[in-house]
């Protein structure tokens, strides 16, 4: 950055590319923001490419494939007006600030919307130890959903201790459940839930994927009403 200024100053200045006149000395002692200035831009030029090219990939590969339910916990209505996706992490503390707002926004639309919820487990082994759990969870029906919202409600990192309670307390079947964690389904989930990540240009948490437009980080309940239409 401080190469390209340099240039940039001493064209302005009118100097010989990579001099060392006291007028670029001067310039840049007197305006030191420029530094800052084109570090910020440098970055958000970045970041601008970053999301466009995920916005590419998810393009290419098409909604529907975020609906596999060998994935992901896919819920509402085959034929509903809008698709809502997430890729998240039990332990992400970004995922559990957006979840009030997640969570509202399923109840008040989970009549004409299609749910696609990912696990993407990227803090650890407690976050992939949980994140199998509740894979395995989706074979008790609509079980998942309530362990779901359990897991992202609590405050605490979880642990193993803390999975179970909740999983007990949603009345999972606890024999059950850790039976199916070593099942080859759970897996094929996780495996295909990575593929699909890198597929679409996810590489962090949470992400949504709101009718086909791609959000990443904390939401709002006001966002994902103004995403929705």
């Amino acid at each position: 950055a401080v190469a390209l200024i340099a240039v940039w100053v001493g064209g302005a200045l009118g100097l010989a590319p990579f001099a060392t006149d006291a007028r670029l000395h001067a310039y840049l002692m007197a305006n030191p923001g420029i530094i800052y200035e084109m570090a910020a831009k440098d970055q958000a030029d970045e970041a601008a490419k970053a999301e466009a090219n995920r916005q590419k990939a998810v393009d290419k590969l098409g909604v529907k494939a975020f609906f596999d339910p060998a994935v992901a916990f896919v819920t509402g209505p085959k034929d509903a007006k809008h698709t809502f996706v997430e890729f998240f992490d039990y332990n992400c503390v970004h995922c559990r600030n957006a979840f009030p707002a997640v969570k509202a926004f399923y109840e008040k639309h989970k009549n004409d919307t299609r749910f696609a919820f990912v696990e993407m487990p990227i803090n650890g082994p407690a976050s992939e130890n949980a994140a199998r759990v509740a894979i395995a969870a989706r074979s008790q029906g609509d079980k998942y959903l309530a362990l779901h919202f359990a897991l992202m409600g609590e405050k605490e990192a979880i642990d193993n201790q803390l999975l179970y309670n909740d999983a007990a307390k949603t009345g999972l079947d606890i024999p059950k459940l850790i039976e199916d964690v070593t099942k080859p389904p759970v897996d094929k989930a996780l495996a295909g839930a990575r593929k699909l990540a890198g597929d679409a240009g996810v590489n962090g948490t949470p992400t949504f994927i709101v009718n086909g437009r791609v959000y990443d980080g904390e939401v709002s309940k006001k966002e994902f009403e103004r995403m929705i239409k």
